[in-house]
């Protein structure tokens, strides 16, 4: 696995975030991470010209990487401090996941699709962000042996606040999930847990994910 992180992708780099911050990202936590972060080691050798574009990009098994502005903003909800174990559900390339643990968090993440989380895994280890912990698991199950989370994100669209996952939730830890609508788009979502019982729930923007589906592939 060759690892080239030249001038010219950080300057591309600069740029991604010059430009995320035009569009209205203004943690500096998240915006300083996905300068570190090198999105092309991410992308298939194809579309590696592509990787600093605010666009999504296919990885295979009919998934996407995000494009930059949703990573950012999805990490900007979250509001992750240094120290906080995070569920992502739905590793994917694991630029996310990458993003996350640049942000001092200990990233719990899990994906369904084998393919993609062997790939993503190898990619992550080879970076040395040890921070990050990657599970070949059902994202609707999470994963009830390493909770409570402070924050739970998930990239892929639920057709319903997932209720296991709420349950791995830590008392004041909150939740990121695009929830699908009739219409076709999903709305942001952030869920708190008050207590044992109690949830807040706060809808935001609407957006465009693949679907969260159940099982392994």
């Amino acid at each position: 696995m060759n690892l080239t992180d030249t001038y010219k992708h950080q300057a591309l780099r600069e740029q991604m975030v010059a430009h995320l911050q035009s569009l209205g990202i203004r943690n500096r936590a998240v915006l300083n991470a996905m300068l570190l972060i090198p999105r092309h080691f991410f992308f298939d050798r194809a579309f590696v010209e592509k990787a600093y574009d605010n666009r999504a990009f296919p990885i295979g098994n009919g998934q996407t990487i995000s494009q930059p502005f949703t990573v950012a903003r999805q990490s900007e909800l979250l509001s992750v401090t240094a120290g906080m174990k995070v569920l992502e559900v739905g590793t994917g390339s694991g630029y996310q996941a990458a993003v996350l643990a640049s942000m001092g968090a200990e990233v719990y993440t899990l994906e369904r699709h084998q393919a993609l989380h062997e790939h993503a895994s190898a990619l992550l280890k080879v970076m040395q962000l040890n921070k990050v912990h990657c599970y070949y698991a059902d994202g609707f199950e999470g994963l009830p042996q390493h909770s409570p989370f402070d924050r739970i994100l998930i990239t892929a669209s639920a057709p319903a606040i997932p209720q296991k996952l709420l349950k791995q939730l830590c008392i004041g830890g909150s939740m990121v999930v695009p929830v699908q609508n009739k219409e076709g788009s999903q709305t942001m979502t952030i869920i708190t847990r008050i207590d044992e019982e109690q949830f807040d729930t706060v809808e935001g923007n609407k957006y465009r994910f693949v679907p969260m589906l159940k099982g392994l592939e």
